[in-house]
């Protein structure tokens, strides 16, 4: 017989292979939608603002319910919020499948989005909770195969769909998630925090503060921006006065954790551009179509995922400080070289992507890690939700910080004198750019979390 440390660790394994499972889903529905948005508006006669609510919306709801469920793991059982989570994801499809307007369809969204942001914040407690602290980077590490492979099978699955059924089919390919959820029954145990009051208020606040701020980031709204910042004002006194705050204001008081969410932001933005500026890239100046674009993609994300235990090992034996510096530098090869080759053949494009995506994926592991070592056990829930809205809207303020760039066209200024295509200039300025922020920021690491541990080492 097996002995009980050894089912565990079979559990545990388990536990992972269905998270990198409900991950790709998860991660693939968040995408798919972006390739069939033309299909969509043409059916229901749309202009482009009333078409991106489908992305904007589930993008709202997401980040909220990513913080709101993380919180909700201090008193509720992981088994029980993660069956919840995924009885909506599918109600959420099935509407989607069954819409015959357009209203429909973005009911169909912003439940999936609903239950579907239950699936990042249990990837972030599950390696947290179950494993040590000396194994976590593994965990983590596997968990990012999942989040690489949703990247890369997304656009491609979205483009053979929308191309030869219907865009309607996307919502079928979310229900296969409801296959984990007897597995989760079973693997998952039943701890669960203290039962305490729930501020609701402050839930409400949080979510309004989150919801308007990143409208006023989609919509460039000077207006939003200032309302949203007015919310948050409301927020953080509803947290500092309340006997039962909906985020306990002493886990910003943990520095350690608030510099780890400050240069996570910053990190996951500057990374995050890469998946962004590369299909407008490739489609403006390259004229590719959306298959060709994903083909060109897929080996980088590929590459990801097959090295992404490699970089939660070399987190658990050489420290995350090491795997943020090489994510770093990855991603600096990956950013000079790009914006070396910007409108050469996309071959050149797909060989210096892999170099960018797998330092995304080490990055994103490594603040995951480094992160989840700030806090204490009755802090995991929540500090961990905040880590997932923090990388959600962080991905959210790229894209459009970037997305206004775009907007401005050509550059007289050039920062790589090697592209002599005018039209290009902007896309190299832009990773020039990004390839010198990953360097300030990668050093603001090293003051925060480095120098510590080289300090504990000579120790």
């Amino acid at each position: 017989m097996q002995s009980n440390q050894s089912v565990q660790k079979n559990n545990r394994e388990l536990l992972l292979g269905l998270l990198v499972f409900t991950l790709i889903i998860s991660v693939m529905n968040a995408t798919m939608f972006n390739i069939v948005l033309p299909n969509i508006s043409e059916q229901f006669q749309l202009s482009p603002s009333q078409a991106s609510w489908i992305i904007t919306g589930y993008m709202i709801v997401y980040a909220i319910g990513s913080v709101t469920y993380g919180k909700l793991t201090d008193r509720y059982s992981l088994k029980n919020l993660l069956t919840f989570g995924l009885l909506l994801f599918a109600i959420g499809s099935v509407v989607g499948l069954a819409a015959i307007q357009y209203w429909m369809v973005i009911v169909g969204r912003i439940v999936q989005a609903a239950g579907a942001s239950v699936i990042p914040a249990i990837a972030m407690i599950v390696p947290v909770r179950y494993f040590s602290a000396e194994s976590r980077g593994r965990a983590l590490g596997t968990v990012a195969i999942g989040f690489s492979l949703g990247l890369a099978m997304g656009p491609i699955i979205a483009g053979v769909v929308s191309s030869t059924w219907n865009w309607r089919v996307l919502f079928v390919i979310s229900l296969l998630s409801l296959l984990t959820l007897p597995m989760y029954r079973k693997y998952l145990d039943e701890e669960k925090g203290v039962a305490r009051n729930i501020d609701f208020i402050g839930g409400l606040l949080l979510a309004g503060t989150v919801a308007i701020l990143l409208l006023a980031l989609t919509n460039g709204s000077i207006w939003f921006a200032l309302v949203g910042t007015i919310t948050l004002i409301f927020f953080l006194l509803r947290i500092r006065y309340t006997s039962a705050p909906f985020i306990n204001p002493a886990i910003f008081r943990n520095k350690p954790f608030t510099f780890g969410l400050i240069i996570t932001f910053v990190m996951i933005g500057i990374s995050f551009a890469i998946p962004f500026i590369t299909p407008q890239l490739l489609s403006s100046i390259n004229h590719s179509s959306p298959v060709f674009i994903g083909m060109v993609m897929l080996p980088s994300s590929l590459m990801a995922a097959f090295l992404g235990r490699l970089g939660g090992k070399l987190a658990d034996e050489k420290g995350n400080p090491f795997l943020v510096y090489t994510a770093a530098a990855l991603l600096l090869i990956g950013f000079i070289s790009l914006s070396t080759v910007v409108g050469m053949s996309p071959v050149f494009i797909g060989i210096f992507l892999i170099f960018g995506a797998v330092g995304q994926s080490f990055m994103q592991i490594a603040m995951s890690n480094t992160v989840s070592r700030t806090l204490s056990k009755e802090h995991i829930g929540v500090g961990m939700g905040l880590f997932s809205m923090i990388t959600f809207i962080s991905t959210a303020t790229s894209t459009a910080v970037i997305g206004k760039i775009l907007d401005l066209g050509t550059s007289t200024i050039r920062l790589n004198p090697i592209p002599q295509n005018s039209t290009t200039i902007i896309y190299s300025n832009i990773f020039m750019v990004l390839a010198i922020l990953i360097v300030v920021v990668a050093a603001f690491y090293y003051v925060q979390f480095g120098r510590a541990v080289k300090m504990d080492a000579d120790e």
